[in-house]
């Protein structure tokens, strides 16, 4: 899952929610100098992780891809589907879409004290792009499938998959409404397991 779907994921505490998102720019076992809910908030983006890529739901999704894109068909699920999410946000989450992206938006602006280096790039862009309320948009994607081609050393056909995966629409969100539910109830659980007394 992409940041848009980490965030709903985490719940309702921002340390969760903080950790989620900065689960991408850390390596290796969390900081204990972190807070114990923001350390709880990594490993839950982590294992939110494993569960998804392990889901029957998710693989027979990748199936659909035929190569090259069959190679890359995480990346591009966790991009349309956050993409999914966002245009059916209603469904999902009481908060509208826009303010469920401010919210995640002030509270990384709140935090950057404590972002490594690299994530402060990534906080101006998501300002820039209005994200994640933005993964709404099929450009908002088509720029983020560019971006994430330009960030891997290989060539790659991400930047061109946009058309694949417009022309599948209607099959992968089906795969998506069938698989979110079980993950928001696997968060669920797994953030109830995480979180210190």
């Amino acid at each position: 899952m992409n940041h848009l779907a980490h965030a709903l994921l985490a719940g309702d505490d921002s340390d969760l929610v903080f950790g989620g998102l900065l689960a991408d720019f850390v390596r290796g076992a969390p900081d204990p100098a972190l807070p114990a809910a923001v350390r709880a908030g990594i490993r839950l983006h982590r294992r939110i992780d494993q569960y998804t890529d392990a889901h029957p739901v998710v693989t027979a999704a990748r199936a659909r891809f035929a190569p090259p894109l069959r190679r890359y068909a995480g990346i591009l699920l966790d991009v349309w589907f956050d993409h999914c999410l966002a245009r059916e946000f209603p469904r999902w989450s009481a908060l509208p879409l826009a303010a469920f992206s401010a919210r995640v938006q002030d509270l990384l602006i709140a935090r950057a004290a404590s972002m490594p280096p690299r994530m402060h790039d990534f906080v101006r862009y998501m300002q820039a792009r209005d994200l994640p309320a933005a993964y709404a948009d099929r450009g908002e994607i088509a720029a983020t499938l560019v971006g994430l081609s330009r960030r891997l050393r290989h060539a790659n056909p991400l930047a061109t998959a946009l058309p694949v995966l417009v022309a599948d629409d209607a099959a992968l969100i089906r795969h998506f409404r069938d698989f979110f539910p079980a993950l928001i109830a696997a968060a669920a659980t797994l953030r109830a397991g995480l979180i210190e007394p």
